[in-house]
């Protein structure tokens, strides 16, 4: 088939972080693109994921902001929530931002089609019965929510819906332990439900630094989540008055596995999410896929499959939103303005907005040593100024990773309030190399909590 006379430079199938970000500059690179999506514009990110969830905790954290006003000598009574209200002003904020990404995409001259695609052959995609013929194919298409698979799980509410629950439950259990599972169960118990969160290893948040994840753990706990680990859903039973009976494994170190069982109103299974990969043609095509069903493509996200290209999740080096947008740039100036691709995925910062927020950047402690550096490391706890007044109990944590001989700062790490926003900027002194004595010649800003970070003198014994 002759390049010639193909419909587009670039047809881009799922229009999430990644698809956008590549159809767009490559559009305004001058391609001819068309993007295809059949649920949403925007992607998880946008309507299921980080925008919806960040919204969800800024909405449930005022009930722990008016009981710390008192402390400041502010009264109330009579405090109310409406579910329904937090719930339909998050989607009618989603709905805002669907229109923004296809004004996006209709400004820089990319073609929506909406409809399920599917790669029909060789430069071929299908949507709804119609083909388009495409020099580059690029495969966006995100991630879904994995399914349990205990008896019972059709009961189970998963992530995505989570979003739009009918009614706020009394009681929940939340399954998992990566970053979805933590927010979630941090949203529902500031909200007011007695919640659970249930995992099957021995701490939640694996890679996250060993200092992190058991301090994020105490501070969580001491806001009323139970932590149940080292425990395994078994089964899940619907009764007569539609409540849910949860039969527990709860296998603790060192003693005899428990059977155990709840009575819960909803049940959230948020245990990781999936390349969203399957019938779309690929392995008819003879696209290489990994076991996870994610998409193998080399450094510039070229499948085995001439003209065949991925980025985003379904790809699974990191399911992060600002990965997504680098790579799907990357791609498209690679392609149509013939920039190499130098993607480099040291070093990214990640924020967890469970409460208090995670906010870490680098290698944990345990990293750098498997590594082969010799650390110290710099760690300090506090209870942050606000709470002296406040009457909480909540505490922060900060740390610093040091290579002992190069002196630079390999990892950052915080628990607390705004980690996220304080560790964005410690993230660009990483990236560039800093070393502690650049961090201690910097003067902080008081009083703050973010100034613990540069004055952090004696390294822990």
């Amino acid at each position: 088939m002759s390049e010639d006379v193909m419909d587009f430079d670039l047809f881009v199938i799922g229009a999430g972080s990644g698809g956008v970000r590549a159809s767009r500059i490559a559009a305004q690179l001058g391609a001819k693109v068309a993007v295809a999506e059949d649920l949403y514009l925007g992607g998880t990110c946008v309507n299921v994921g980080c925008v919806p969830k960040k919204l969800f905790v800024y909405g449930s954290h005022f009930k722990e902001d008016f009981e710390a006003a008192r402390g400041f000598g502010w009264s109330y009574d009579n405090l109310d929530f409406d579910w329904q209200t937090l719930r339909d002003n998050k989607t009618q904020e989603i709905e805002r931002l669907n229109g923004v990404y296809g004004r996006i995409l209709e400004g820089s001259g990319v073609e929506i089609i909406r409809g399920r695609a599917t790669i029909a052959g060789p430069n071929l995609v299908e949507v709804d019965g119609n083909t388009y013929t495409a020099k580059n194919i690029l495969v966006a298409t995100g991630s879904w929510p994995r399914e349990p698979r205990y008896p019972g799980a059709e009961h189970v509410t998963n992530s995505n819906d989570f979003f739009y629950l009918h009614h706020l439950p009394k009681r929940v259990i939340v399954e998992g332990g990566g970053y979805i599972a933590v927010e979630f169960a941090g949203i529902l118990n500031a909200l007011g439900c007695d919640t659970e969160l249930v995992y099957r290893g021995e701490m939640f948040l694996r890679h996250f630094d060993g200092d992190v994840r058991r301090f994020a753990a105490e501070q969580i706990a001491e806001k009323g989540v139970k932590l149940s680990f080292s425990t395994d859903i078994k089964a899940v039973e619907k009764l007569s008055n539609g409540t849910l009976q949860v039969t527990l494994n709860a296998k603790a170190e060192g003693a005899a596995e428990q059977v155990q069982t709840r009575v819960v109103d909803c049940v959230i299974s948020a245990i990781g999410r999936t390349p969203k990969t399957r019938n779309i043609g690929l392995e008819a095509l003879g696209v290489n896929l990994k076991p996870n069903g994610a998409i193998e493509v080399d450094d510039n996200f070229a499948s085995n499959v001439p003209g065949v290209y991925a980025v985003g999740d379904v790809i699974d080096r990191f399911q992060l939103t600002p990965v997504a947008l680098a790579e799907g740039m990357a791609l498209a100036r690679n392609l149509f303005a013939d920039q190499p691709i130098t993607m480099n995925y040291k070093h990214i910062p990640t924020a967890v907005f469970c409460q208090p927020n995670i906010g870490t950047v680098g290698y944990s402690e345990e990293d750098a040593r498997e590594s082969g550096h010799e650390v110290e490391v710099y760690q300090s706890t506090f209870k942050p100024m606000k709470h002296t007044l406040s009457g909480l109990q909540e505490k922060t944590l900060m740390k610093l990773v040091v290579d002992k001989q190069t002196r630079k700062v390999l990892g950052a790490h915080m628990v607390g309030p705004d980690a996220g926003e304080i560790i964005q900027g410690i993230a660009i002194a990483i990236k560039v190399g800093a070393t502690k004595e650049d961090f201690d010649a910097t003067v902080g800003i008081h009083p703050t909590a973010a100034e613990e970070f540069v004055t952090m003198r004696s390294p822990r014994a």
